[in-house]
């Protein structure tokens, strides 16, 4: 099942599932001794997924990497000023190479909130991988610890529909967030239209979970495919 995770406006979902991301900057979420499994290489082969597809070339070779499944999400940004051009990801459990192939190219050119990502950007970007690890159900609306988790929540709006909404764990800092207010936030985004209450806060459900981020740029990318060449 999958959730948007989006801060700034609500995305569209499709029918795949596929939703949205929060823009958030470069930034490596802890994973509590687990073996790391984000890796430079994979923002290495988003950019050959997005390069090929600018190109109308074929799909680039399956990269080294493990090919565990996992929740994902794919940031594609821009310029110094690293600008949000796209991200999109899922919170099913999904193969990697599979899943950051979909994804590299789903954020670059489906993102209902930019146009595609055109050739004449390719030199300016960056991307950012996160995987999602270690999904955890809160107690209650205010456990989760800022900075360190990601959090969804699942609840009923205003006319008994049932909703959800996330935030990825560099949001809340990133806004300078406590707990009640990235929860009011992510009821507003995930449509919920009437007094935020304790009690509509105490009476959602709350999952917690971990990422693991790693980010390259266009330049990086190049030194790693001329590395390659020798």
């Amino acid at each position: 099942m999958s959730s948007d995770c989006c801060g700034t406006k609500k995305p569209k979902m499709n029918g795949n599932g596929q939703v949205c991301c929060y823009h958030g900057s470069t930034h490596s979420g802890g994973s509590n001794g687990l073996v790391p499994i984000a890796c430079p290489e994979m923002g290495f082969y988003c950019f050959d997924v997005l390069h090929n597809h600018l190109h109308s070339l074929d799909p680039p070779p399956l990269p080294d990497f493990t090919n565990e499944p996992f929740p994902l999400f794919v940031t594609w940004e821009v310029g110094r000023e690293r600008r949000l051009r796209g991200c999109m990801g899922t919170f099913s459990h999904i193969n990697l190479h599979a899943g950051l192939r979909e994804y590299a190219a789903t954020s670059a050119f489906k993102d209902s909130r930019f146009n595609p990502i055109n050739p004449d950007e390719l030199s300016r970007l960056s991307v950012s991988v996160s995987i999602l690890r270690q999904f955890e159900e809160g107690r209650d609306y205010r456990d989760w610890d800022i900075g360190t988790h990601g959090i969804r929540i699942e609840f009923y709006n205003e006319r008994g529909a049932k909703r959800t909404a996330t935030y990825l764990p560099e949001v809340a800092p990133e806004q300078g967030w406590d707990h009640d207010k990235t929860i009011d936030s992510l009821l507003r985004k995930g449509g919920y239209k009437g007094s935020v209450t304790p009690d509509i806060r105490r009476s959602l459900k709350l999952i917690r979970y971990q990422s693991e981020k790693i980010s390259v740029t266009y330049t990086e990318y190049m030194g790693y495919w001329r590395s390659r060449r020798c």
